[in-house]
């Protein structure tokens, strides 16, 4: 029987409280603005241990554990990169300049770009190789990229107005990167509503936004479906975000019970004011055949597994579909590699709430699924029924399916995936697509037309699309185009340190092998394996110093920093 009472009164006070120190924010000068961003970093710092220790202990294993490197990494490293690609365009503000430099905009086949990654010399030192840009909408030149950028800041800032944002339960950064989005891009004071499934965070995170919890600037607030629909109708409300699925944004626009479907119809919400989300869906791990060795096998497992393996694939963007080439001699060669790195990690459960009955559905809809796991690590080697639970909707969990499609040639076999992604896989959040450098380079204009065509916020061209949620420059969220009466993956960009208007899509870049196999394979870069691989036997230690080193940048810092990633 559920006992529980919503109180409120108590969320009355608060929301009060948030619209009496609105307009304060809005006065707050750039110069502080910088100051308390450079405060926050030392904050994110100092209890990054602890962010990072509650992560892992809820998950089931212990702060030791090698699986607790996703709680850094998701947790207070992905926080204070954020935090510092705030800090670099405002400090770029304050210095007289230009958000955005010129130079970075710019038109290719008709459309305007933006290189938004690396922005700064840290960049190009610790992440060598990457590469992000910004697609913006049609119709937009370079000139109107220029002059929208960062308008809160230059002459066109919104009234003083109260966000709700609405966490996320499953990555710790989500609902303080969301909160650091709405206050810096945005202009607005906060009230963040925790997930139940991670509320474990408030105390550290009222902790780190300790400065602007004192101001009345940011305000938490515990609570469930109850509390976050209460708020979100209150009339002390002036915008939303979401991070969640798409019934937890119907809920909200059209409720529940009978009428909902019919207020949907008729295009009657219950609340009507801003409201942006990320929500999810079916994301694609698109792999393009190619002349790869031993190694990149190896490698590129380790990569895919890390995208479905990630916090047990309790992430928006875990890939959930490998779409590989049917007639490609090292398709069933990447699977038993696959098959074994599945089998050599480190033991854990799916903890997400109904994950057991999300991989239940998955089993009972596919007998000849393989478990690597116990009763999780679910991999469906041949989806040949596309009605089944692995492509229409969003398992949110450890389970991977394989999709094998025709094509005799690279340029072939990409015209039919990027048909079935865009058309028949749900969502357009992130995708990863995975080709060798000299494909690329004999098929340039079928690589090119995959990366234009595909309808996802972000993609990764070998990279897993997270990357792009993790970055800060990089703006995240939907493809355009969902409506709030078919939300798909939401509406609307977060992060976005540049805070650009008019985005359509991210494309981040990843070298194809670790340093120094790239200077075979054609993209020579000095990075080596990706700390964030599931894999990596230093992840821990070198994420851990790598949010030290982004808190606070130093020389000094380097060498420890750059030997443990290399160690792993």
């Amino acid at each position: 029987m559920n006992t529980h009472t919503l109180d409120t009164t108590a969320l009355d006070h608060v929301v009060a409280g948030a619209r009496a120190r609105a307009e304060s924010w809005s006065a707050t000068p750039l110069a502080e603005r910088i100051a308390l961003l450079e405060r926050l970093l030392a904050r994110i710092a100092s209890h990054a241990p602890e962010v990072a220790a509650a992560g892992a202990l809820a998950k089931g294993y212990g702060p030791d554990s090698p699986w607790a490197a996703e709680d850094w990494i998701g947790g207070p490293w992905a926080l204070a990169q954020n935090a510092s690609a705030f800090l670099h365009v405002l400090r770029r503000l304050a210095a007289g300049k230009e958000p955005v430099e010129t130079k970075a905009v710019h038109e290719d086949a008709g459309r305007t770009w933006v290189d938004v990654f690396p922005a700064t010399g840290w960049d190009v030192l610790l992440l060598n190789g990457y590469s992000a840009r910004v697609r913006m909408r049609p119709g937009v030149t370079a000139d109107q990229v220029l002059t929208r950028a960062a308008g809160e800041y230059r002459g066109r800032p919104g009234p003083p107005s109260v966000a709700l944002v609405l966490g996320a339960g499953n990555v710790a950064a989500i609902t303080a990167l969301d909160i650091l989005h709405k206050l810096y891009a945005e202009g607005q004071v906060v009230i963040a509503k925790m997930n139940p499934v991670n509320a474990y965070l408030r105390p550290p995170f009222e902790d780190v936004f300790a400065e602007f919890v004192e101001h009345g600037w940011v305000s938490f607030v515990d609570g469930g479906a109850a509390e976050g629909g209460y708020l979100a109708g209150h009339e002390g409300v002036d915008t939303i975000h979401v991070t969640g699925s798409d019934r937890t944004h119907d809920a909200i626009v059209w409720g529940t019970g009978e009428d909902a479907e019919r207020r949907r119809r008729d295009d009657r919400p219950l609340i009507d004011k801003p409201f942006s989300s990320e929500l999810g869906g079916v994301s694609p791990c698109v792999v393009v055949p190619g002349p790869w060795s031993d190694a990149d096998f190896r490698f590129q497992a380790e990569h895919i597994v890390t995208s479905k393996m990630n916090n047990s694939g309790h992430n928006c963007i875990a890939s959930q579909v490998l779409v590989l080439p049917r007639d490609w001699d090292g398709t069933d060669r990447l699977l038993d590699e696959i098959r074994r790195v599945l089998r050599v990690l480190p033991p854990r459960t799916d903890y997400y709430p109904g994950s057991a009955e999300r991989l239940a559905s998955v089993l009972a809809a596919h007998p000849e699924a393989e478990t690597h796991g116990e009763g999780c690590r679910l991999l469906v080697p041949d989806l040949t029924d596309h009605a089944g639970p692995l492509i229409t909707g969003e398992v949110f969990g450890s389970a991977l399916g394989v999709v094998r499609l025709p094509g005799s040639t690279p340029a072939g076999f990409l015209a039919h995936a990027v048909d079935f992604a865009n058309e028949t896989l749900p969502g357009t959040l992130g995708a990863t697509l995975i080709v060798h450098p000299r494909t690329e380079k004999a098929h340039a204009e079928a690589v090119r037309a995959a990366v234009s065509e595909l309808r996802y916020g972000t993609l990764g061209v070998n990279c897993w699309s997270a990357v792009g949620f993790l970055l800060g420059f990089t703006p995240w969220g939907a493809f355009p185009g969902h409506t709030r009466q078919d939300i798909g993956s939401g509406a609307g960009f977060v992060h976005n340190a540049f805070m650009l208007e008019d985005v359509e899509k991210t494309v981040v870049r990843a070298p194809f092998t670790p340093a120094p196999r790239g200077l075979v394979t054609g993209d020579p870069s000095l990075s080596p394996r990706p700390p964030y691989f599931v894999t990596h036997r230093t992840a821990r230690a070198t994420v851990r110093r790598l949010t030290r080193f982004t808190a606070a940048p130093s020389l000094a810092k380097l060498p420890a920093l750059l030997a443990s990633a290399l160690r792993g």
